[in-house]
């Protein structure tokens, strides 16, 4: 598939989604409501008080795990989340780092970033800001952020290699990368891998693990490490449930 092409079905395929409520992939009938979306949070990770702590509306049930739980953010910490959605893993950062901190949220869709400034404004929310842009090309400065996130998005990109390296230019040196996404563990059938729905969906975009790794060590990280990897049923895809797994990445930008 071309990538102009996956890029417009992704942004056409979320922007549905900001606009009907989450999904695990758009237009199909795994999708559910409110509490089939904290179902779906509870086993990637995410506590009751977590769910809880948000402006309602912005968990959707899109990620594949809590990269909250791995940061390690801190008071004063400036945060960038990597297609932010509505919100939800931004207000979580929010939470923590506190008034002294920031957190930026980037994304594609104008719908969810419309939807995400909308939960920002009625939780109150003065430390967060949301951004229209690409992954690949972030509208931020170049070693401005302490924490770089990240939640089932990076494995949509077109062009994985270019992401890294813009989370490299934009960290502090010595700034913490922290992402869950989907990786393949065997190669997919030509089927599902030239499916459009099935890469809008999270799969037949996704990389083998260990290519996965190795662009963010060739991006110039340091330490990365693979710290969990789990299964991630695809009940919408079947017949690929056994080629996927949630990995949960830490890397750090050298000082």
């Amino acid at each position: 598939m071309e990538n102009e092409k996956m890029r417009k079905a992704v942004r056409e395929g979320y922007a549905r989604i900001a606009e009907k409520g989450g999904c695990c992939v758009p237009s199909n009938s795994c999708c559910g409501g409110a509490d089939l979306t904290e179902n779906i949070s509870r086993k990637i990770g995410y506590s009751e008080r977590e769910l809880r702590a948000v402006p309602e509306g912005s968990n959707l049930g899109l990620g594949c795990g809590n990269p909250i739980a791995l940061a390690s953010l801190r008071e004063g910490d400036m945060v960038l989340d990597l297609g932010s959605g509505a919100g939800f893993d931004c207000f979580l950062a929010a939470n923590v780092v506190g008034g002294k901190g920031r957190v930026i949220g980037v994304d594609m869709t104008p719908e969810m970033i419309e939807k995400a400034r909308m939960n920002a404004k009625e939780g109150r929310y003065k430390n967060v800001e949301f951004r229209l842009g690409e992954i690949e090309n972030l509208p931020v400065g170049d070693n401005s952020v302490d924490v770089i996130i990240s939640n089932c998005v990076i494995n949509l990109s077109p062009d994985k290699e270019r992401v890294f390296r813009e989370a490299f230019r934009v960290l502090k040196p010595g700034g913490r990368l922290m992402v869950s996404d989907i990786v393949l563990l065997k190669e997919l059938p030509d089927s599902v891998k030239d499916s459009i729905k099935a890469y809008v969906g999270c799969v037949s975009g996704a990389l083998m693990r260990n290519k996965y790794l190795d662009l963010v060590e060739e991006a110039g990280f340091h330490d990365v490490k693979a710290i969990e990897d789990s299964s991630f049923p695809i009940e919408c895809i079947a017949e690929v449930a056994d080629s996927i797994a949630s990995i949960r990445v830490s890397a750090i930008k050298p000082g």
